[in-house]
C-alpha cells in the first residue's frame, strides 16, 4: 500500500497518542537501536549478542507479540516467543499484514500462529519445538528473515511436547540434539541457541552441554531444575554455575523467579549466584513485565493498561489477552475487576473492565480507516491487473440452484463433453478483509468475478459462473428448467440398481459423489488474516 494513502487517511498524532509503540510508557527504557543498525540508518550484519542481557523467557500463551513488545519497552534486551511446533509452522503461509504493519504466519484455518513486527525484528528469538533436524531447518528458513535468532526447546517437561520426542525428551537423546543443532548452525545465517533443563547429576549435565557447545551454537539457556521438578522446587544455582565455568559460550540462567527475582536488582543477584552471562526471566515477567525496569516496578494497573494497548494495536485474540491479564492479576482474580475480566468475551469487553472504552473505540476507528484505504487501493490494483482475464460482477447464491448441482459441476461436465482439460482454479485471500477471489482457467482462457466472497468455495463458484455465462452454457439454475445433470445422476443410480450393484456406491447419494468429483479440481490455498 502506498505511503501517501495511509498518510491521507490516518491522523499521525492519533496513532502516536493511542498506540504505545509510538510513545512508550513513562520511565520505560528507550527503544533499543536495532542490532545491525547505525545512527545514520545504515545496516550492518551484526549478530545478536547473548552476554550481559536481560531476556524475556519463552512462555506458552504468554510470549505473544503484545508481551514481547511491552518487555522491550520496559528494558528487556532480548525476547523469546512462545514455543511453536515445527509441523504446525510448516503448514503456515508468510503474509505481510499491511493494516497492522506486521508479518504473520498463518495456518490453513486462518489462525495466526506467529505474528511479529519491525519493532522487535532484531531482538526476538523464535523458539520452536522439534525432534527432526530437517523439519527444524525448514521452519528456521521460513522465519529467518523476520527474527534475530532461532532456539530449540529442550527443556519443556509437558506431555504435549515430550510425547512427540520434543522438549525435555531430547535430553535423553544427545545424538538427535547434535543432529538438530548442527543442521541449523550450518543451514541458516542467524544465531542458534537451545534451552535445556539439568540432568540428574552435575557431571552428566556438564558433559551434555560441552557436546552441545561443539555444534557451534551461539548460547545456551539453562533452566536450573530437573525435568520432574516444578517451580516450587529450589533452583539449582550450583549446576548452572558449573556449566558457566565449563564452557566458553554464553550461558543464560533461568528459573530464578521463585527464589530470587522479585525486583530489578534481584536479576543481578541471580546472575552472580550462577556465574551466568545473562539472565532469562519467565514467571516474574509474566506477573509484571516492568520487572525489566531499572527504576523499579510500575503499578500493576498501569502495566495492564499498557499491555491492553498493545493487544488492541496488534489485534491480539481476546482469549490470549484475557489469559495474560489473568496471570498478572493472580490473587486479585476474586475481586470485582477480576470477575469481570474472567467474564469478558471480547477485546471490547476487556477494555471496558479496565476503563479503556474510549481508547478501544478510537483505535478501532483508526484501523477501520486503514482497512478502507487498503481495500480501495487493492480494488484499484485489481482493475489494472490481468487485462486478459474475462471479468463479471457475479456471486453464487446457492438458493438459486438445486441442492445437488453447482456451476462448478456444470463447467466440469462441459469441459469433458468438449474434450478440454478440467478447469483449474487459483484462489487468493485478501489480507485486509479476509475475502476471497478465484480465477478459473478453461481452454487457456481465464475468468473471474470482480466481487470478492467470504469463502474459497463461493469464490470458485462465482468464477465458474463467469465462465459459463461467457460461453453461453447453462449453469444449472432452478429457473433454467429441467436439469440434465440431475437426470443423468438418476439414470446412473437406476442402472446400478438394475445391474445388481448394491455395494458402497448405494450407501452414498449420487450428489455426494458429484461433489467429490467436483472438488478434485480444488486447490488448497492458505488463508490470510486481516
Amino acid at each position: 500500500m502506498a505511503a501517501s494513502h495511509v498518510a491521507a487517511a490516518l491522523p499521525d498524532d492519533a496513532v502516536r497518542r493511542r498506540f504505545p509503540r509510538f510513545s512508550p510508557p513513562p520511565g520505560a527504557a528507550a527503544e533499543p537501536r536495532e542490532a545491525g543498525s547505525t545512527a545514520t540508518g545504515m545496516t550492518v550484519n551484526t549478530p545478536l549478542c547473548f552476554r550481559g542481557k536481560k531476556i524475556l523467557a519463552p512462555m506458552v500463551r504468554v510470549g505473544t507479540l503484545p508481551m514481547r513488545l511491552l518487555a522491550l519497552d520496559y528494558g528487556a534486551d532480548i525476547v523469546y516467543c512462545e514455543e511453536l511446533i515445527d509441523i504446525k509452522m510448516l503448514q503456515c503461509k508468510r503474509v505481510i499484514n499491511e493494516v497492522l504493519e506486521t508479518v504473520d504466519f498463518v495456518a490453513p484455518n486462518e489462525r495466526v500462529v506467529f505474528r511479529t513486527c519491525e519493532r522487535e525484528r532484531h531482538r526476538v528469538v523464535f523458539q520452536m519445538g522439534s525432534a527432526d533436524a530437517e523439519r527444524a531447518l525448514a521452519v528456521a528458513k521460513l522465519v529467518e528473515s523476520d527474527v534475530a535468532g532461532i532456539d530449540i526447546n529442550m527443556g519443556c517437561p509437558k506431555e504435549y511436547s515430550t510425547k512427540g520426542g520434543m522438549g525435555a525428551a531430547l535430553l535423553s537423546d544427545p545424538d538427535k540434539i547434535e543432529s538438530i543443532l548442527t543442521t541449523l548452525v550450518k543451514g541458516i545465517c542467524k544465531p542458534v541457541t537451545c534451552k535445556i533443563r539439568i540432568l540428574p547429576s552435575i557431571e552428566d549435565t556438564v558433559n551434555l552441554v560441552k557436546r552441545i557447545e561443539k555444534t557451534g551454537i551461539a548460547a545456551i539457556a539453562v533452566h536450573g531444575r530437573k525435568k520432574e521438578e516444578r517451580p516450587q522446587h529450589p533452583v539449582h544455582c550450583d549446576v548452572i554455575k558449573a556449566i558457566s565455568e565449563a564452557v566458553s559460550i554464553p550461558v543464560i540462567a533461568n528459573g530464578g523467579s521463585h527464589d530470587f527475582i522479585k525486583e530489578y536488582m534481584d536479576i543481578e543477584t541471580f546472575q552472580k549466584a550462577t556465574a551466568a552471562s545473562s539472565v532469562m526471566i519467565a514467571r516474574a515477567a509474566m506477573w509484571n513485565p516492568s520487572i525489566f525496569r531499572k527504576e523499579g516496578l510500575f503499578p500493576l494497573k498501569e502495566v495492564m493498561q499498557d499491555y491492553i494497548k498493545y493487544a488492541v494495536r496488534y489485534d491480539n485474540h481476546y482469549t490470549n489477552t484475557k489469559y495474560c491479564l489473568c496471570q498478572m492479576l493472580r490473587e486479585q482474580l476474586e475481586t470485582t475487576q477480576g470477575k469481570k475480566l474472567h467474564a469478558a468475551q471480547s477485546t471490547q469487553e476487556i477494555c471496558e473492565v479496565f476503563e479503556m472504552t474510549d481508547f478501544y473505540e478510537e483505535a478501532t476507528a483508526i484501523f477501520e480507516a486503514k482497512k478502507t484505504v487498503e481495500t480501495k487501493t487493492q480494488d484499484e490494483d485489481d482493475q489494472m491487473e490481468d487485462p486478459d482475464v474475462i471479468k463479471m460482477a457475479v456471486r453464487f447464491d446457492k438458493r438459486e440452484y438445486p441442492p445437488q448441482i453447482t456451476p462448478k459441476m456444470y463447467l466440469l461436465e462441459w469441459c469433458r463433453k468438449e474434450k478440454h482439460p478440467q478447469p483449474v482454479y487459483e484462489t487468493v485471500q485478501r489480507p485486509v478483509d479476509r475475502l476471497f477471489c478465484s480465477v478459473v482457467t478453461v481452454a487457456e482462457q481465464k475468468y473471474r468475478s470482480t466481487l470478492w466472497d467470504k469463502s474459497k468455495k463461493l469464490a470458485e463458484q462465482a468464477a465458474a459462473i463467469v465462465c459459463l455465462r461467457t460461453l453461453g452454457v447453462p449453469e444449472g439454475k432452478l429457473c433454467e428448467g429441467e436439469n440434465h445433470l440431475i437426470n443423468k445422476r438418476k439414470r446412473e443410480d437406476r442402472e446400478r440398481l438394475n445391474n445388481g450393484d448394491h455395494g458402497e456406491d448405494l450407501a452414498e447419494p449420487s450428489h455426494k459423489k458429484a461433489n467429490f468429483i467436483e472438488e478434485t479440481s480444488d486447490m488448497n490455498v492458505p488463508k490470510m488474516p486481516r
